[in-house]
Order: structure tokens, then C-alpha cells, then sequence
């Protein structure tokens, strides 16, 4: 509720029939939003109400998001470079249009923050680190945490819910399974999904599970969100 996320925030679940291949993830997503299922049962949000698509998609922009973290060790930079204080606080910073302010933000927004460059490229294309982000900015309202605890953990914990791993037999290791896409819908009018107009904070990803044969769209919109359960 704090993060004004509530309502606006979900995850659904499909299953499909034939092999995913990676390689081939444009044409996958085209044929999802094109299906009589998922367009009988998707949601979107438009003006503070879920609704159904109204169009027919006609076509689809994919970004394969690399998903490779099993661990929440890629954040411990945060803990000793002066974002994140000992105790766990987060420090607070000046900025000039935002009078309550952090070194949080400031590193996930700004790349002339800073501290920007203590989680590299490569980490922060990470699905990981999105996710972690997105949750940090929140909704309009958001009403952020004065301490990094309940980001990490919160971000743990829908990661595990959202990706698929397995375990190799001989060695052990435990590797992602998941495939995550980040899409973007269109019809004869142009944008139509995750939203009508591009904004950072509203988004849609597709995670599919390969051998499972599922996916999980995973979206949000920016807003407003509720202020009860």
C-alpha cells in the first residue's frame, strides 16, 4: 500500500502447448496477444480500471531480459559504497525538485549520480535489478521506505515466485529456467499494452517456463494505487 502499487500490480498465469524456443520470442508474444484465450482473459489497466484489450494486436516490440541471479548478492555493493548505512538506513541526499530525497533513487535514476556505477550495465540489465527497481520507484503516490530491508525482501520474494530454476545433478549448481520478455503491444492506432502511452513505471513482462510449458504475465500500471486491501 505504501509503495502505491496495491491494485495495480498483478500476475497471471497461461499455459501453452508447443516449444518455447528463445530465439523465437517475437513470434511467441505476437501469437500470445493473439490468442482467443489470453485475449478473452487479460487485463489492463485504463483509468484506474482493469479491462479488457478493446483491439486486435497487430503487431509486437520483445526485449529478451537477462535472468541469470539465484541470489541476492549482486545489491551487497549498495551496503558499504554510502547508499545503505550499517544499520541498514538508507541515506538521505539533496536534490533540487525532490525535497525528500535519497542516494537510493538518486543511483537507480540518475547516471550522474554518484554512485551510479557500483552496480555495472550488465547487473543492472539483470531482470533482478528491474524488478528491485520498479519496486523501489513505486506507484504516484508512493510513500518510500526510509530503510532497504523491505525492498530486498520484497523483491526476494516475488523473484522466487515469478522464475523457475533447476538444479544440475552432478554439480548442484542452481540455474534460472525462465525465460523473461519484456513486451510492448500495438494496434492499427499504435501502443495499446502494457499501457496507451510509454511511462517507466508501467510495464508488462511474459516469463516462461520452458518445460512447464507456462507463462506468467507480469504487469503494472502507473498510478494511483489503492489505499486498502
Amino acid at each position: 500500500m505504501k509503495w502505491s502499487m496495491l491494485g495495480r500490480i498483478s500476475a497471471q498465469y497461461y499455459s501453452f502447448d508447443q516449444t518455447f524456443y528463445p530465439y523465437n520470442s517475437k513470434d511467441f508474444a505476437f501469437s500470445f496477444f493473439n490468442d482467443p484465450c489470453v485475449s478473452a482473459n487479460i487485463r489492463q489497466m485504463e483509468a484506474g480500471v482493469w479491462v479488457a484489450p478493446d483491439s486486435k494486436v497487430v503487431s509486437v516490440d520483445v526485449e529478451v531480459v537477462p535472468c541469470s541471479k539465484v541470489s541476492m548478492a549482486m545489491f551487497d555493493p549498495l551496503y558499504t559504497c554510502g547508499v545503505i548505512r550499517t544499520n541498514g538506513h538508507i541515506v538521505k541526499c539533496y536534490h533540487d525538485m525532490h525535497p525528500d530525497y535519497d542516494e537510493l533513487r538518486e543511483m537507480l535514476q540518475e547516471e550522474d549520480s554518484k554512485h551510479h556505477a557500483v552496480l555495472g550495465r550488465e547487473e543492472r540489465g539483470e531482470f533482478l535489478f528491474r524488478l528491485f527497481q520498479h519496486l523501489c520507484l513505486g506507484g504516484e503516490l508512493c510513500q518510500y521506505e526510509d530503510a532497504i530491508a523491505p525492498y530486498i525482501d520484497t523483491t526476494k520474494q516475488i523473484y522466487k515466485d515469478l522464475i523457475s530454476v533447476q538444479k544440475e545433478t552432478e554439480t548442484k549448481e542452481i540455474s534460472v529456467v525462465s525465460t523473461v520478455l519484456k513486451v510492448s503491444a500495438y494496434d492499427e492506432s499504435g501502443l495499446c499494452y502494457p499501457g496507451k502511452r510509454e511511462e517507466e513505471q508501467t510495464f508488462a513482462y511474459l516469463i516462461v517456463d520452458p518445460f512447464r510449458r507456462h507463462v506468467c504475465v507480469f504487469y503494472h500500471s502507473y498510478g494511483v494505487g489503492s489505499f486498502t486491501l
